[in-house]
C-alpha cells in the first residue's frame, strides 16, 4: 500500500490583497506568533530582506503592547501592510489609548529599548490614537 505524506496544515491563510493582519491574544506568547506572520507574509511577498527588520519591529511593538497596554487581557491586532513596491508597514493595535513613550535606557537597565530599536531599524514610525485605543506602526523599505 502506498503511503501518502501528511501535508501539513499552514499556520497562517494569507489573502491575495495588500494587508494581512491577526488578531491575537495579549500575552507575551503572541509576539513569536506575530514573527512568524510577518516572516510568512514578506516571503509570499518575495521581501525577504526586510525579513529580519520586520520580526525585531512586530516583537516590539506587541511586547510593548502586552507590558504596558492595560487592557485587562484583551487581543492585539497585529497588521501588515504593503504600502507601496517594496515598502511595507507593520501596525500593532491595542485598546489603550495611552501613546507610547521613547526613553533613553540607561546601561544596566534590562528594559527600555523597545521604541528605540524600532525607531533604528525602521524608514520611520508613530503612533495613531483611535476611540477605542491606539495603533503603533513602522514602515520599512529595501535600501
Amino acid at each position: 500500500m502506498l503511503e501518502t505524506p501528511l501535508r501539513r496544515r499552514p499556520e497562517f491563510y494569507l489573502c491575495a490583497g495588500p494587508t494581512q493582519s491577526r488578531v491575537l491574544p495579549c500575552e507575551l506568547e503572541s509576539a513569536a506568533v506575530a514573527r512568524r506572520l510577518v516572516a510568512a507574509v514578506l516571503d509570499r511577498w518575495e521581501l525577504p530582506e526586510l525579513t529580519e527588520r520586520a520580526e525585531l519591529i512586530v516583537s516590539e511593538l506587541v511586547t510593548n503592547a502586552v507590558l504596558h497596554a492595560r487592557t485587562g487581557g484583551a487581543s492585539v491586532r497585529v497588521v501588515v501592510t504593503r504600502v507601496h513596491g517594496d515598502r511595507v508597514q507593520v501596525a500593532v493595535t491595542d485598546l489603550d489609548q495611552r501613546p507610547p513613550t521613547l526613553v533613553e535606557a540607561g546601561p544596566d537597565e534590562e528594559r527600555g529599548r523597545g521604541l528605540a530599536l524600532v525607531a533604528a531599524v525602521s524608514e520611520s514610525w508613530g503612533c495613531e490614537r483611535r476611540a477605542w485605543g491606539k495603533r503603533v506602526w513602522a514602515e520599512l523599505a529595501r535600501s
